[in-house]
């Protein structure tokens, strides 16, 4: 198989049979990402226990397939994570993206989330993959640990 039929095999399972779509009951943190240029919209919501460990999260919302398989797995990915990793996570993801982070041993952290390195060929999709990210990270470095609140990410360039 193909990297190019990989990524789309493991795109298309996230976005048709996502494993964190829903919603939680008593979410330590909500907020909404929205991607202005697309109109991609989700909600994301963290349940961080006392240790600061991302102990549970959902997504619900709507957008086209990369937003909504990418914010997926990241879920995957930072779920049972300290915080900081979560952001470290973040940081490469968006580094990934963005063509500074190329190294195949250091993106093996993403797991399938590395499955969407070559997004960065489709510019107009690079907004979709990062939204749930960027929205991760706005709740973590907010230093909120209750409440709600909206952010508007990936402002239109």
């Amino acid at each position: 198989m193909d990297l190019k039929s990989l990524y789309q095999e493991i795109l298309n399972e996230h976005n048709l049979n996502p494993s964190h779509k829903g919603t939680l009951e008593s979410p330590t943190l909500t907020l909404r990402g929205v991607n202005p240029s697309c109109g991609d919209n989700i909600y994301l919501q963290l349940k961080i226990d006392e240790n600061g460990v991302i102990a549970d999260g959902t997504f619900s919302g709507s957008g086209c397939a990369v937003s909504q398989a990418s914010v997926d797995m990241m879920l995957d990915d930072i779920i049972g994570k300290p915080k900081e990793e979560a952001l470290r996570l973040a940081s490469l993801f968006t580094d990934m993206i963005h063509g500074t982070a190329e190294d195949d041993s250091e993106l093996e952290a993403l797991e399938e989330a590395a499955s969407l390195k070559n997004i960065r060929t489709m510019p107009a999709r690079v907004k979709c993959a990062v939204l749930g990210w960027h929205t991760m990270e706005e709740m973590l470095r907010g230093g909120r640990t209750e409440g709600q609140g909206s952010a508007l990410h990936c402002p239109a360039e």
